[in-house]
This record gives C-alpha cells, sequence and structure tokens, in this order.
C-alpha cells in the first residue's frame, strides 16, 4: 500500500455549523438542522487537488447519551458524502466516562484511518474547531489548524499550528504549506 496524505477534518464547527447555546456548540439532532459551512464544497476540491485523503474524525457522545442514535449520525455523515468530496468517515460513539481509545482528544480514530488507508501520520494535517480536535491531531504527530469559533471553552493543550476564521482559510494554508 502506498502511504498517503490526508486531512483529518472535525465535522461540527468544521464542515457544518455547530448549533450554539450559551457559547458551547453542540451537534445537529438531525438533518433538519444540518447546514454545511460556506465554500465547504470549493474548499476541499482544493485539497483533492493538492492530493490529499480527505478523513473526518468526529466525536458523537450525544449516542452514548442517549440524546441521538447512531442512526441519526449516519444520516447526516450519508448527506455529507453526497455534497462533499469527503473519503471516509470514523466516529466515536463514546463519552469520556467510557475511557476508549478513540475519543479525542485522544489520538485512536486518526490512527485507526492511518491504518485503514495507509496514511503518513507527519505529513498530515488535522482541522478542527475544539482543543479536543487540536490535541488529537498534535497527539497523532499531525500538523494541526485551529478554526477559531470563539467558543466559551478552555483553549488547547498543544499549540495549533495555524489558526484561521473558516474551512476556506485552513484549506489554503494546508494547501499552501503541504
Amino acid at each position: 500500500m502506498n502511504v498517503r496524505r490526508a486531512v483529518f477534518l472535525d465535522r461540527d464547527g468544521v464542515l457544518n455549523e455547530p448549533i450554539l447555546c450559551d457559547g458551547q456548540p453542540y451537534p445537529p439532532s438531525g438533518l433538519h438542522e444540518l447546514t454545511i459551512v460556506p465554500d465547504a464544497e470549493t474548499a476541499l476540491a482544493r485539497l483533492k487537488q493538492c492530493g490529499f485523503l480527505l478523513v473526518v474524525v468526529t466525536n458523537q457522545p450525544d449516542v452514548a447519551r442517549g440524546m441521538s442514535t447512531q442512526a441519526d449520525v449516519e444520516r447526516i455523515h450519508t448527506h455529507l458524502a453526497g455534497h462533499l468530496p469527503l473519503d471516509d468517515f470514523f466516529t466515536c460513539y463514546h463519552d469520556d466516562s467510557d475511557r476508549c481509545d478513540c475519543r479525542k482528544p485522544l489520538p485512536g480514530l486518526l490512527v485507526k484511518a492511518a491504518a485503514r488507508h495507509g496514511i503518513d501520520l507527519a505529513t498530515s494535517y488535522m482541522v478542527g474547531d475544539r482543543w479536543r480536535d487540536i490535541d488529537a491531531g498534535s497527539a497523532a504527530g499531525c500538523r494541526t489548524v485551529l478554526i477559531d469559533r470563539h467558543y466559551n471553552e478552555r483553549k488547547s493543550a498543544a499549540k495549533p499550528d495555524c489558526v484561521v476564521e473558516s474551512l476556506a482559510e485552513a484549506c489554503e494554508w494546508v494547501c499552501a504549506t503541504a
């Protein structure tokens, strides 16, 4: 298998708009709340032109919390895959109390994706909007890009390699530095 480069993308707040409540981001509960971020298709197409595999890595703890179902999450993924040039999805359905190795900030989802697709983590990128994304990307050995949405939450333990305001800006930076 050839070694490949990837851009790992968080889902909520990166590919689609988060649902905000008191400065905290939440996932859409279903397709009726899903809004793909502006210019996502164009920005991701640019990453594909630069030779990147595009892999979504997302925590969806509302499934473990009983607030959503795995089928709801999969419907959103199917919709995103139908509208954006994404190659694969890796999802953690656990909550922190489950102590799994796939929930970000641990790098398990990225490591699993790298093993499945022959991805070189050292030449890959993690794009996220929360501290868990940046810490996971850093722990996996990727360069990291924070889309700063100014949430009311703690900052990442790891310093992101780049801070931007949008997915389009993140994709341009990745292509410029790759």
